[in-house]
This record gives structure tokens, C-alpha cells and sequence, in this order.
């Protein structure tokens, strides 16, 4: 080994506190900078490969057949900005059975003779495309669990037609729930309804306003309200990246601030070195190492813990990127997904770079030094620095241990400085991370809609090829129910929810609409603008549902696949991620003529003051016995894996953050600590206790901490203020003033006081170092 080997060597088993505080820094700066780049990268990847390989539509859209020809949409294809087009085809509305299985969900079907070759290009996922009538072809993300050999029949059209399922296929952007050859539509098309679809790629699409421009352009000719619905692929692809997306703000505020407390802790160990190890420095200078040597030995002893750190880093952060990545390349029919290796070596080679860089520069002063200076110079710090501060604690009614120790960051401001600033970040993680557990529990609070004491469940839906029969499974009766609540003892409001599904024009799969038959404005749900339904034909709505279908506050949408159509206008724009976010919320009274009968009906209670909820329970399950429902306390259930990984991964990323922070006081107070044994030994020789001693060290943190604390608190509220919404925004939900503003008075005074316990776990090593140390050893330490 050479020479400077052996210098680096020694120094890093020599500073093994140093050592630890670099190696955890870098540790959980590569661990957040990984993860998060990596889901930044991957999300959409997926996504991304298939619609390169089917040559996804940029834009669906849906017309009404009454309306418009198939020779006028023909034309549309040469408009100007349009790559490529095909269609029109079919396309109606229907309602299947399956298997003698009880009443279904309403399905888009298109009429397609085949499976594509210019845009979207349907991918067979199992059997085949179908050659003629009396043959279907479902989409893997169905609701009817396909199977080949399934049969579908459709007992609301003329004839009931009966289909044979014969294939599974995928389409990138959605663009039907089944297929059928064209030959087939007019026996699934009632009649007056119907429409055509057509499928366009555009010469540029890259953006939402280049989408907007394009749908005007292919439907500008055609006559006004001829397309009645649309799908950028815009928004399904960031449907598909939802669940990763929500992420990446989050793990990029961690990343960044570990990043930089990497920086800064780096600089701080490496310039405390070289101003401790003056006399070191002189001597490998007179023994022939040169500057440039000399540089080297201390950029190498940050680089060696700087370069374990980073390597067990990437692997937690592989480790914590399972629970994220395991289930979002199924969608796509993609492998697992895994951490880009090119994202990994970028992470690495930067935090390396960054250490290196930053060590260089505060190890450049070592290089300067001249050997004769270097080797004059002793390591204790000026003895007139922070005389003023001394003088102006010892006035001050406090015992001397306590006042020696309030004075002693002024003697040493730099280092105070560098200890005060790691406290500051992880005072804003303890605080970023309070914060987002309360907004995640409002957003789920929302989600749950648990206002409620009690709830009567639905029923569970029937219809799939493993449902129940429904002569042998009778559902209870939503009135009677609801009378035998209206009649218990104790009940003091209360309302029901039926769900219905239904298609809306342009979009494929169903929409839940969820009708109620009574006041339900109090049952937990969250507004994020307009107002809640107060009249039949009105709707709120969340706001992916308005995102997908390009709608807004004040306009319409008709609702399919019921008896007949029926228009709501939209009043109001709610918190609920349920579902994606594709729900309506209306009256019961809306439907009344498209479905009189609501089975999947829910109801809930409030229970009159004084009420027990366990005998109010008890009692109104003896009513609903009879009727074949059931009575439970409590609302909905709450719970989300994606809300326990958040608040997993964000624990984990601040503990290791306050780690890092009570490190970087530990390794100043303790360079501090080794300054001063002399003086140590002076005021225990004059009789200062153990205990003195400990309090003494420990409280020459404190003006520190709590300034820190103090500045940590509004630093990690406006975190959680810039992050929260862009969580919110990357899953395409807008987050109301109740989900951002969880901070209250009573708890900013403790999360203030994160910062004094986090220096005073750092301090508390030295100070019981200091505290043991003998009083003649500590007096012969020069």
C-alpha cells in the first residue's frame, strides 16, 4: 500500500464518528434519489412501450349516428395535423348477461373487422379476433373476468342476441370494452341509438393543448354537437402512471434535502478535520507529501464512507422500490418492472462527485498551509473569541455549567452554524412528515366518507360467470330497511346510497353513480369547488371525471346504459379518489325513470345525542334480521395500501434524515468536547460534578436547537405546502384547504422543540464522555 493509502486508511478507522455521520448521510441521499428518480422514470414506461408498439390513438372520439354519416367522418381523416385515422366504425351501448348470472354493467362495443395496423392496434392476449357474428372479443380490463367459451347475452335487445367470447385483447388507450365484427352491430344497436368512433394520431400530440387543437380541427366541419365524446390519451396515460406518479414529489423533498445535508455535513467533517489536524498536516508535509498529496488523503477519507453509504443506498432503495413498482407493469401485460441500472450509475456517479467536490474544497485550506505554520499551530481556538457571550451569561441568574454552556456557541460560530443547520433539516422532515400523515388521513377521511355511526352495507353485486344465483341470494328491500331505521329508537339522521353503473360517451368501462334518497351532505364528503346536489338532475362529480371528459362546473353529460339516457349538470367537484376518481353523485330521484330499481343500496345513520352506538346496533339488527341485512357501527372502511407504503417510506426517509442531523451534532459537539478537555479538567479540579459536566456540554446545544427548531417548523410547512398539492395534482386530484391545512397552533410548539431533542441526542455521547473523563487525564491533554 502506499503511502497516501496508509494517510487515508488511518484517517477513516482514526474518525469513526465522522466516518458514520458521512456514510448515513450519503446513504439516504442515494437511497430517496434513486427511488425517486427511478418512479419518475419507470412510471410511465409501460404505458410508454405499448403505445409505441400498437400505435396508440392520440384521440378518440365518439359521434352521434343520428347526427353525422360515416362518408362525412371519412373526410376527417385528410384534415390538416392528422397522421394517420381509421373508422369510422359502430360502436353501441349494451348490457349484458352472463352465464344465467344476475343483471350486468353496461360496455362500449365496437364494430372492428379486424384488429388494426395503423393506429391502435388491438394486441390479442388470448384466443382470437372474431370472424363472424355470434362472436366477441372482450378487453382484458373487463368487469366480466373474460373466459373463452363464455357466453354473453343481451336480453334488452330485439332477438337477445347470445355471443360467444372467443378472445381477449388489450388496447392501449382504451378504446372499447369489446369487439365484434361490423356485420354483428345492427343486432347490438336499438334503435335510434348508436354511434361511430374514430381514432386519430396526430403530427404533434405531446401536449394537452395539442390534443384540444386537433379534436377542434377533425370536428370543425362536421355539424355543432355532433361529437358527444372524447379521450386524449393524455389522460390515459396518466391514469397509468397514477399510482407511481404520487411518489416522486414526495421522495424528490427527501432527495433533495438529504442531498443537500450530504453537502453540507461532508463540508463540515472534512473542514473540522483539516482545523483540528493542523499539526498532522505540518508533519505529513515535512515527511515529503505534497499539497496536492496532501488533498487527496482528506477528499479519500470522505470518499471511502461517502462510497459504502452510496452502495447501501441503492440497495434500500431497490429494497423499498418493491412495495412500489410490484403490480404496475401488470396492467400493460409488461414484465416487472425494475430500477433502470443507468439510473442508478447517474444517482451514484453524481453523489460521488458531489462529495468528492465538496471535500476538495474545504480540504483545499490543508493544501495551502505552509509546513512551518502547520506545524506552530495548536488546535484549541482563539481565547478571545466569545469573551462578550461569556460575560453576558455569567450576569445572568443561572448555575455556571448551564451559563459556560449557553456561551460556548459563540466561541465557536462556524461550527454552531454547521450543527444548527442539520438540526434545520431534519426539524423540517419531523415536521414535513407530521404534516403529510395528516393530510393522507384527511384525503382517506374523504375517501371513506365515515361521518356515519352506523351503516347498513350494500349487497354485493351479482353479475360476473362466479356470481351467486340470484333466486338463491334474495336482496334485502332498500325501503324496507330503510323504514326499520326511521322507526328505531335512536336513529337521528340518515340517508342511502344505490350504485348504479353507467358508460359516458367517450370513455370506455363504467362509471359508478351513486344516487341517494335523502340529505347526504353531512356523510363526510369532501368539496374542492361548486356545491353539493340539491335538486333531481344535478351531480357532483371528482375531479379526474371532469379531467377525463374534458368538463367542467356548470356543463352536462348524458349517462348510458340504463333504460334511457339521462343528462345531469355538474354543480359541484369533490374529493374522492375511490374508483380513480370516475364516479357521479346524485339524487336517487334522477334516475327514477331510466332505473326505478336500486338494489345496491347502502344505508347511513346518525344516531341522536347520548345515543350508544353497540345497543343501537344490537337493537336495529334484530329489526333488519328479517329482511336478510345487517347493521354495523362505523363508517366505511378507510384503509389504502398505497397510504401505509407513503407513510412507511416517509418514517423511514426521516429517521434516517434525524439520524444524520443528531450525527452532525454528535461530531461537532464531540470535536468540540476534545478541544476543550483541558478546560474540562480545570473546572472539574475546581468542582464541577459528573452531572455539572453533562449539563454543561448538553446545554451548549441548546440555543442552537431551538433556534433551529424554531426555523425548521415554517420551513417544513411550506414544504408540505408545495408538495401536498403536487402529490395531489400528479394523481389528477385537486386537494381543498382541509386536506393542506392540518397544521394547528397547539402542535407547532412541539414540532419547534424537534429541534432542541434532536440536539440533544446528538450531545449526549460527548457530554458523558466528558463526564467520565478523569480529571488528571483531562489535565495533561494538551
Amino acid at each position: 500500500m502506499s503511502a497516501l493509502g496508509k494517510v487515508v486508511r488511518s484517517g477513516v478507522r482514526r474518525r469513526r464518528v465522522q466516518t458514520l455521520v458521512i456514510g448515513l448521510a450519503t446513504m439516504m441521499a442515494v437511497a430517496a434519489s434513486v427511488l425517486g428518480g427511478s418512479l419518475l422514470v419507470v412510471s410511465g414506461a409501460p404505458f410508454d412501450d405499448a403505445f409505441a408498439k400498437q400505435h396508440g390513438a392520440h384521440l378518440s372520439v365518439q359521434f352521434d349516428a343520428g347526427n353525422v354519416s360515416a362518408g362525412q367522418l371519412s373526410k376527417s381523416k385528410y384534415t390538416e395535423g392528422v397522421s394517420s385515422a381509421v373508422g369510422p366504425f359502430r360502436t353501441a351501448t349494451v348490457t349484458p348477461r352472463s352465464d344465467g348470472a344476475g343483471p350486468g354493467w353496461p360496455m362500449t362495443v365496437v364494430g372492428r373487422g379486424d384488429p388494426g395496423r395503423g393506429v391502435d392496434e388491438v394486441a390479442l392476449v388470448d384466443g382470437r379476433w372474431p370472424t363472424h357474428s355470434g362472436e366477441i372479443v372482450l378487453s382484458a380490463n373487463s368487469s366480466l373476468f373474460p373466459t373463452i367459451g363464455m357466453k354473453l347475452a343481451f336480453p334488452d335487445l330485439s332477438g337477445v342476441p347470445t355471443l360467444t367470447v372467443v378472445g381477449v385483447a388489450r388496447s392501449v388507450t382504451q378504446t372499447a370494452d369489446a369487439w365484434v365484427v361490423p356485420s354483428q352491430m345492427p343486432a347490438l344497436t336499438a334503435p335510434g341509438s348508436g354511434g361511430y368512433q374514430m381514432l386519430y394520431r396526430f403530427t404533434d400530440a405531446g401536449t394537452a393543448a395539442q390534443i384540444t387543437a386537433g379534436g377542434k380541427a377533425v370536428t370543425e366541419s362536421l355539424p355543432p354537437g355532433t361529437a358527444v365524446g372524447e379521450q386524449s390519451w393524455l389522460t390515459v396515460k396518466k391514469t397509468a402512471e397514477r399510482d407511481t406518479a404520487l411518489y416522486v414529489p414526495f421522495l424528490a423533498a427527501f432527495g433533495a434535502l438529504g442531498l443537500v445535508l450530504s453537502v453540507l455535513i461532508v463540508g463540515n467533517v472534512v473542514a473540522s478535520a483539516v482545523g483540528t489536524g493542523t499539526r498532522r498536516i505540518g508533519i505529513l508535509k515535512a515527511v515529503g507529501f505534497t499539497p496536492a498529496q496532501v488533498v487527496r488523503a482528506y477528499v479519500g477519507q470522505a470518499l471511502i464512507p461517502a462510497a459504502v453509504g452510496t452502495a447501501l443506498g441503492v440497495l434500500a432503495s431497490h429494497l423499498l422500490a418493491v412495495p412500489v413498482l410490484a403490480e404496475t407493469g401488470e396492467v400493460y401485460g409488461t414484465s416487472s418492472l425494475a430500477i433502470a441500472p443507468w439510473v442508478d450509475l447517474a444517482v451514484i456517479a453524481g453523489v460521488l462527485c458531489l462529495v468528492a467536490a465538496t471535500a476538495w474544497a474545504s480540504a483545499w485550506r490543508a493544501g495551502r498551509l505552509r509546513t512551518v505554520d502547520a506545524l506552530a499551530v495548536g488546535r484549541t481556538a482563539s481565547a478571545g473569541r466569545g469573551r462578550w457571550a461569556a460575560r453576558l451569561a455569567g450576569r445572568l441568574r443561572l448555575p455556571q455549567p448551564v451559563a459556560l454552556g449557553l456561551a460556548r456557541p459563540f466561541a465557536r460560530p462556524a461550527r454552531a452554524l454547521a450543527m444548527g443547520t442539520a438540526i434545520l433539516f431534519g426539524a423540517i422532515a419531523v415536521t414535513f412528515t407530521v404534516g403529510m400523515g395528516a393530510s393522507l388521513g384527511q384525503v382517506m377521511k374523504a375517501k371513506a366518507h365515515d361521518a356515519a355511526d352506523v351503516v347498513v352495507p350494500a349487497p354485493l353485486p351479482d353479475f360476473g360467470p362466479q356470481g351467486p344465483d340470484p333466486e338463491k341470494q334474495p336482496k334485502a328491500d332498500p325501503a324496507a330497511v330503510a323504514a326499520a331505521i326511521e322507526a328505531a329508537a335512536g336513529t337521528g339522521k340518515y340517508y342511502s346510497a344505490a350504485t348504479v353503473r353507467v358508460t359516458v360517451s367517450g370513455l370506455t368501462g363504467t362509471i359508478d353513480v351513486i344516487a341517494f334518497t335523502g340529505d347526504a351532505s353531512w356523510g363526510g364528503y369532501t368539496m374542492v369547488s361548486g356545491r353539493w346536489i340539491d335538486k333531481p338532475g344535478e351531480a357532483v362529480v371528482p375531479t379526474p371525471f371532469l379531467a377525463a371528459t374534458g368538463t367542467g362546473i356548470g356543463d352536462t353529460v348524458t349517462l348510458n346504459g340504463l333504460a334511457e339516457p339521462v343528462t345531469v349538470r355538474i354543480v359541484g367537484e369533490i374529493l374522492d379518489p375511490r374508483n380513480d376518481g370516475m364516479q357521479v353523485f346524485t339524487d336517487a330521484s334522477t334516475l327514477t325513470a331510466a332505473h326505478p330499481d336500486l338494489t345496491e343500496t347502502s344505508h347511513h345513520i346518525a344516531v341522536t345525542s347520548g345515543t350508544d352506538v353497540t345497543g343501537y346496533v344490537d337493537a336495529l339488527n334484530k329489526d333488519l334480521a328479517p329482511l336478510g341485512a345487517t347493521a354495523r357501527a362505523g363508517g366505511l372502511d378507510a384503509g389504502g395500501d398505497m397510504v401505509v407504503t407513503l407513510n412507511a417510506l416517509s418514517v423511514i426517509l426521516t429517521l434516517m434524515l434525524v439520524a444524520v442531523a443528531a450525527l452532525g451534532v454528535l461530531n461537532g459537539v464531540l470535536l468540540d468536547t476534545r478541544e476543550r478537555v483541558r478546560e474540562i479538567g480545570v473546572h472539574k479540579a475546581l468542582g464541577m460534578t459528573p452531572r455539572r459536566t453533562i449539563a454543561m456540554v448538553i446545554t451548549s446545544v441548546v440555543v442552537t436547537g431551538l433556534v433551529a427548531g424554531t426555523l425548521g417548523v415554517p420551513l417544513g410547512v411550506a414544504l408540505h405546502g408545495w408538495v401536498i398539492p403536487a402529490m395531489g395534482d400528479s394523481v389528477g386530484l385537486r386537494l381543498p384547504g382541509s386536506v393542506i391545512a392540518v397544521y394547528h397552533g397547539a402542535e407547532l410548539l412541539p414540532l419547534a422543540l424537534g429541534g432542541l431533542l434532536i440536539a440533544t441526542l446528538g450531545a449526549l455521547l460527548p457530554a458523558g464522555w466528558a463526564a467520565r473523563a478523569p480529571t488528571a487525564t483531562a489535565l495533561r491533554t494538551e
